[in-house]
């Protein structure tokens, strides 16, 4: 087993993970080292895959738009369930860190004048999303990397695959892992530790995020024993490419998009008349879904799900090739089909989890308690729940949350660790380590009898059959029997591959254990709030009710069990109202 020594270490490379480490490697001094580790190669986050802006005032006054206005926005389109100290946090640093990835080289799309251009997202009262093409999370990502490849305190650490995190007496020690490269494991010691690992939509079979977003980090937190807050809240993003569930950006209907049935008809009137196919998400994806359940689905030769069409050939093929080149190329790629000419078939596909590793507002890690925080530990971006979205998430605040939070937690890491404290026993690290060793060696040498794709066609099948955009109360429960059957199927998983070099077969069955664990939560979290309200649609339960439900979810791993407690939503100035567009 190796051992490595830091002062920081940060799990996860995404924009998140990488803008963290910019910043604290700026705080604590070239004599301080970082650690940035990813299970992929650095560069190949689910960041990468972001296309369609990131929002903030950059220019208050211009659009009618202002703080105040971005800050309602969020918090109706949380359906009030966002706490609103961190909404206030989100809208007053947003544009600072738009500017800041300017100055790191991002190509901002512009105006004539030189002014970044913004484009109109759902649930925006005016345009406020900038962006670079239909590609601002790789141009966000490669600025970040080029950057990051400058700082001579901060070290790589390409597919590692981190298993294990020790937390005691309520700080963070280690972390725990293997190289796939080799198959060495490794011992990461650290003051600090940023989690930044992404969501964790993979519990769903169609979705729009990449094979690696499987939550490994949150699963961390709650093996360890530490609270996750609002997993119920999965966000459908409601135009993915038919079949294959590739994200067609929101910017699309930005640009001026029309959603249509199988008749025709721009349906969305019916559901959100005044802004139309600019309604947030989770209104739009329930109207898609309601389409089809009414027989007004589109039906594709060869294609056994129903799907409506996006259109943009009134756009014409020169906005098409400036503002959304790579849609364009998506579909002619794998479709065969130009937007400039043809309609896209599209339908929901799980894209974001609003839930995650219970933080507070500067993304420290709350204790198993739920009244100290976790000394040097935080959770950031998606796997961090801040609780800056609510019950659903705004399109193009997920890059500003990534940013603003990046930012906050490598400076507050840094300053952690500038209090001194004392070190870990080298005999209680080495006790961690070989208790970890252990419980991977469990995995890869067991002699069960189950494969863990079998495990994973399972997990899906559940999780899209009675934990989708529509749920109730017998399909909840029914899902919960069945995860229970999944998670003892588990226990008697069979890693066939014995190799130590990419064992990708290990690390599937490793990352389908975390799958299942965040989805029973899910599914606990789902059957314990008896109200509808964002992303979370109870068909047995069809109103928001604030007088029982104002308040979020949270679960703890208490020996091996799901505990449930509740805690109060925070509301500065936007009152809870009906939420209509």
């Amino acid at each position: 087993m190796e051992m490595h020594d830091y002062d920081i270490v940060i799990l996860g490379s995404g924009i998140a993970g990488l803008t963290a480490a910019i910043h604290a490697s700026k705080s604590i001094g070239e004599k301080k080292r970082i650690a940035v580790i990813s299970k992929l190669h650095l560069m190949r986050s689910h960041s990468i895959a972001a296309e369609g802006g990131i929002s903030g005032v950059l220019y208050p006054g211009k659009h009618d738009d202002s703080y105040e206005l971005h800050g309602y926005d969020t918090a109706k389109g949380s359906d009030y369930l966002a706490d609103q100290d961190a909404i206030e946090t989100l809208v007053k640093n947003a544009p600072k860190e738009i500017r800041f990835f300017e100055h790191l080289g991002v190509p901002w799309t512009r105006e004539s004048n030189g002014s970044i251009l913004p484009r109109a997202f759902g649930g925006m009262s005016v345009k406020r999303t900038a962006f670079a093409e239909d590609k601002t999370g790789f141009f966000m990502m490669r600025a970040l990397y080029d950057t990051l490849l400058s700082l001579d305190n901060v070290d790589r650490f390409h597919e590692h695959f981190i298993t294990s995190m020790l937390v005691r007496d309520n700080r963070f020690a280690g972390l725990f892992g293997i190289d796939l490269a080799t198959g060495n494991t490794k011992l990461f010691t650290a003051k600090s530790c940023i989690i930044a690992t992404g969501g964790h939509s993979r519990i769903y079979g169609f979705t729009t995020t990449s094979h690696s977003s499987t939550g490994d980090g949150t699963a961390l937190a709650y093996k360890a024993g530490l609270p996750l807050k609002d997993m119920e809240f999965v966000q459908f993003h409601p135009t993915a490419l038919v079949p294959s569930g590739i994200l067609i950006t929101e910017a699309a209907r930005g640009e001026g998009g029309y959603l249509k049935n199988a008749k025709g008809e721009r349906f969305m009137k019916r559901y959100a008349k005044s802004v139309m196919e600019l309604a947030p998400r989770d209104i739009v994806s329930r109207a898609i879904t309601t389409e089809i359940a009414n027989g007004r689905g589109v039906t594709q030769e060869g294609v056994d799900t129903k799907c409506v069409y996006l259109d943009l050939r009134h756009l014409g093929g020169d906005v098409l090739d400036e503002r959304l080149p790579m849609i364009k190329d998506i579909t002619i790629k794998t479709l065969g089909l130009d937007p400039a000419e043809e309609q896209i078939p599209v339908r929901p596909a799980a894209h974001f989890t609003m839930g995650g590793i219970h933080t507070n507002l500067d993304g420290n890690v709350v204790s198993y308690n739920l009244k100290d925080l976790v000394g040097g530990l935080y959770a950031i971006g998606e796997c961090g729940c801040v609780n800056v979205h609510g019950a659903n998430r705004l399109g193009s605040n997920s890059l500003s949350e990534c940013a603003v939070w990046g930012r906050i937690a490598g400076i507050a890491a840094s300053k952690y660790i500038k209090l001194g404290h004392k070190a870990r026993s080298q005999s209680e690290i080495r006790k961690f380590a070989e208790s970890a060793e252990e419980e991977l060696n469990e995995i890869a040498d067991s002699e069960g009898s189950i494969d863990p794709y079998t495990i994973r066609e399972q997990l899906h099948s559940i999780m899209e059959e009675h934990v989708h955009i529509f749920r109730n109360k017998k399909g909840l429960n029914e899902a919960r029997k069945k995860m229970q059957r999944v998670k003892r199927m588990y226990k008697d998983v069979y890693v066939s591959d014995k190799g130590k070099i990419f064992n990708t077969n290990l690390r599937d069955a490793l990352e389908i254990g975390n799958l299942v664990e965040l989805a029973d939560v899910t599914i606990r979290c789902a059957i314990g709030r008896k109200e509808s309200r964002g992303a979370h649609t109870r068909a047995d339960h069809r109103k928001r009710d604030d007088k029982h439900w104002l308040k979020h979810t949270i679960a703890k791993n208490v020996k091996g069990n799901i505990e449930i407690s509740y805690l109060p939503v925070t509301i500065t100035k936007w009152q809870p109202k009906p939420r209509e567009y």
